[in-house]
């Protein structure tokens, strides 16, 4: 069952209400047990809401769903718009600060922690917010923002702002968020904590300048060797400073007026 279908099912707002604590549970060491996860986790309470907005919306309640979503908001500090399509096992850990557009579509065991915000850049009514793949990692403040698409496996690390396409199995982090780790190194079928790579992570801009350094420090070399190859007599000569040629001046003064002695 699709986003879509799991959305707006008859029986689709509760009836995957285990699989979405099990998918907590999993996903979250704190969680210990069901009923605490059922009690006290506010991303749980803020999905089940959405479910019931979405469902209303779609049968035409407009001001009902976002009465619903406006509730969900209060209670739980997560607004997510009555529109936005969602899929199973969704996780929004902490939750507060995370706003959720009315144009997005989140595939399925999508995580998202705290200030998260997957907002649209456009005042069209069509598409204009981001489209998550299954299995992403949105990390504590990062932005998300326009209708571009992030894909399946991604990782997006904490306070990143991403205004372009993220390939699948991707880790990006910085402003503008660039890649951080080269496809087939990254580990991101893994958990990721924050999405954000936690051992050492390579700077683009950094990486970079040290190309470039390492390519001035051989053309330094190779000048050197040119220059110890050439014969001294074909060296040109100098031009000689002010002081050099003051000094010379000085010299032929003194060896003239000590001759006519």
């Amino acid at each position: 069952m699709r986003a879509a279908d799991y959305t707006t099912a008859g029986d689709g707002v509760f009836k995957h209400l285990r699989e979405e604590i099990d998918g907590i549970m999993a996903r979250d060491p704190a969680a210990r047990s069901r009923l605490e996860v059922a009690l006290c986790y506010p991303g749980l309470h803020a999905i089940v809401l959405h479910r019931i907005a979405r469902r209303a919306r779609d049968a035409g309640w407009h001001t009902t769903a976002r009465l619903i979503s406006q509730i969900a908001r209060s209670l739980t500090g997560i607004e997510i718009h009555p529109g936005a399509t969602i899929g199973r096992r969704f996780f929004i850990d902490h939750g507060m600060g995370v706003v959720i557009g009315e144009t997005a579509e989140i595939g399925d065991d999508v995580m998202l922690y705290h200030g998260v915000t997957l907002g649209g850049t456009s005042l069209n009514p069509g598409k204009r917010h981001p489209t998550l793949g299954d299995g992403v990692i949105v990390g504590a403040g990062a932005k998300i923002l326009g209708a571009i698409t992030i894909g399946r496996g991604a990782r997006i690390g904490a306070n990143a702002v991403v205004v372009a396409d993220v390939p699948a199995d991707t880790a990006v982090v910085g402003i503008p968020a660039k890649p951080v780790i080269p496809r087939d190194r990254a580990e991101t079928r893994k958990f990721m904590p924050y999405g954000t790579p936690c051992g050492e992570i390579p700077d683009p801009v950094a990486r970079a300048l040290t190309g470039l350094l390492d390519q001035v420090t051989a053309l330094q070399a190779r000048v050197g060797e040119l220059e110890a190859d050439r014969p001294s007599a074909a060296l040109p000569r100098s031009t000689p400073t002010p002081l050099e040629t003051v000094a010379s001046h000085n010299g032929g003064m003194h060896e003239a007026q000590g001759e006519s002695r």
